[in-house]
């Protein structure tokens, strides 16, 4: 399966920049992982280039409203989708300052919370990212993950 995270904007400040680079190093390890950045802008303009850029993937939209999984549940989730062999390829939407559009929650398999806490977009990249490395690490047996 393959596993892309679409973002709006690059990131611009060193520490995410650099966090990104390191987990994507980390992650290319384990499996087929890009990040695909579209231009920021309003939220409807993000909105529809983040669908744009992830049409024929399953779409997982991150927002504070959406679920709260733990990271044991996540992974459970992506096993499933990868043990039903119909999905080819995981999308992660990150949105600009704006979030999403309602259009995009509706159109999204699943909306995802990485805090309940409203999250500035490059720093909710590199948790997403870390929290892919922890997936990946738990599926392959490796000892990065503790409950």
């Amino acid at each position: 399966m393959r596993f892309r995270v679409i973002v709006a904007g690059k990131p611009a400040l060193d520490y995410a920049k650099a966090a990104a680079g390191e987990y994507m190093k980390r992650l290319r390890r384990h499996g087929t992982y890009e990040i695909i950045v579209v231009k920021a802008g309003d939220r409807e303009a993000v909105s529809t280039r983040l669908l744009e850029a992830s049409t024929g993937c399953f779409r997982i939209a991150l927002d504070e409203r959406g679920e709260t999984p733990s990271t044991r549940i996540l992974t459970a989730k992506i096993n499933d989708l990868e043990m039903q062999g119909q999905v080819k390829a995981v999308a992660f939407l990150i949105g600009a300052s704006d979030g999403h559009s309602s259009g995009l929650r509706k159109e999204a398999d699943m909306v995802l919370s990485l805090s309940s806490l409203t999250m500035q977009h490059e720093l909710a990249l590199v948790v997403l990212l870390e929290q892919l490395y922890r997936i990946a690490t738990i599926k392959s047996g490796a000892p990065y993950h503790r409950d």
